[in-house]
């Protein structure tokens, strides 16, 4: 058979948009990927092993920290911390979940709401990939509505104790610094940084993952896990500030579910062109190149929403209910664009070494984290509404 490449799709010639320095970096993580992803992820996916020799090669690339200025972060531009989340995920999901819990969760959190201090002491060596971060917010009984969140803390002296429950948190079990958030006595939420090593702090990995079976999420227990008081984040003092990390990190998941995407149709498109049946590649027959013609159609549009969304974010002009229509839209398209890539695969479409069925599971899970589908269609329904569904009232402003 006759060995068949594809080009990543760019069909509305997408790249003249783009600054010299996105495409060189887009270009400098897709070699990566390329050279030190795709070759051997399948088997760490297939053993649910967190790919630990990567760690250092992603720090030698520059991109740890994102959008972050300053404390050895790129302080790259949204389109490009869009780009490097998309070429991650290309290559493979639980890689691109692990960059950005540390990224942009963890280390995010700590550039908005940390004071200059705090700032200081975590994110360099965060930036270095030297210390692991991860973000404790979802809770057992609490996930779509995180804000009910029940983990405690208690001022006690020159510490703050926390007691509570964890569940899905990205890293948790293998992190320098985990960021938990906690009702205080007040009421108020806070972060809160639980140094890896503390007494009661206890992270067990979950086992049985249909999705994103390369990195590792914990369901942790805090029993009077003693923090203290200067590894509070001082700028922190209400779920809104939270908030705040999420809608300036939502926008890398639609970007994420474009990568995954792309990543399929690139795969189907080559299997078509090399697959022959009947005496003719799949690829000349009518329903192939239908499915083709309409997840190229999805790519493209989702590229240029990305593209628009992220220089909006750069202005300093994205909403929290535009980053939530990204990733509802791309979540649900992807899903669709990932399902096509399987069935023109056919039978090769359900074994690993063809990498399109790694991806198909792992869409499952990024068309619900960060935000369930309905949950994004709520944030965009009360922006254009006025109303929340939930309360049926206009949201406090």
């Amino acid at each position: 058979m006759r060995e068949v490449t594809v080009d990543s799709p760019d069909f509305y010639a997408l790249d003249e948009l783009l600054e010299p320095e996105e495409i060189e970096i887009r270009d400098r993580v897709r070699a990566f990927c390329a050279a030190e992803v795709t070759p051997s992820i399948n088997e760490y996916w297939d053993r649910a092993e967190f790919p630990f020799g990567l760690v250092p090669k992603l720090a030698e690339l520059g991109i740890v920290g994102g959008t972050i200025e300053g404390y050895g972060c790129p302080g790259m531009s949204a389109v490009s911390a869009g780009l490097v989340a998309a070429e991650l995920a290309r290559a493979d999901g639980s890689v691109g979940t692990f960059n950005g819990v540390h990224s942009f969760l963890a280390m995010q959190s700590i550039a908005l709401l940390g004071d200059e201090e705090q700032r200081e002491r975590w994110l360099p060596e965060m930036a270095r990939l030297e210390k692991i971060g991860a973000f404790g917010l979802t809770e057992p009984e609490h996930g779509s509505d995180a804000v009910g969140l029940e983990t405690s803390a208690r001022r006690d002296g020159d510490s703050f104790v926390l007691n509570g429950r964890k569940k899905w948190i990205g890293n948790g079990s293998i992190a320098d610094y985990v960021l938990i958030w906690a009702r205080g006595a007040d009421g108020a939420v806070g972060g809160y940084v639980v140094e890896k090593g503390t007494p009661g702090y206890d992270a067990v990995v979950m086992t049985g993952k249909t999705a994103l079976r390369a990195v590792w999420q914990a369901e942790i227990t805090l029993t009077d896990v003693r923090v203290p008081a200067e590894n509070k984040l001082a700028n922190c003092a209400s779920f809104k500030d939270v908030s705040q990390v999420l809608d300036r990190t939502r926008y890398t998941v639609a970007w994420r579910a474009l990568g995954l995407a792309t990543a399929s149709y690139e795969l189907a498109l080559a299997h078509a062109l090399r697959r022959e049946q009947f005496g003719q590649p799949i690829a000349g027959f009518q329903l192939v190149q239908d499915k083709l013609a309409r997840m190229l159609a999805e790519i493209t549009s989702m590229q240029l929403m990305c593209w628009r969304l992220s220089r909006l974010a750069d202005a300093g002009r994205m909403t929290a209910a535009m980053a939530s229509l990204a990733k509802m839209n791309h979540a649900a398209k992807a899903r669709a664009i990932v399902a096509d890539a399987r069935d023109i695969l056919g039978g090769d479409g359900i074994l690993l070494e063809n990498h399109v069925a790694r991806h198909h599971a792992d869409m499952e899970a990024v068309f619900t984290f960060e935000g369930t589908d309905s949950v994004q269609a709520l944030i965009v329904g009360r922006e254009i509404t006025g109303l929340s569904a939930i309360s049926g009232r206009k949201p406090a402003r």
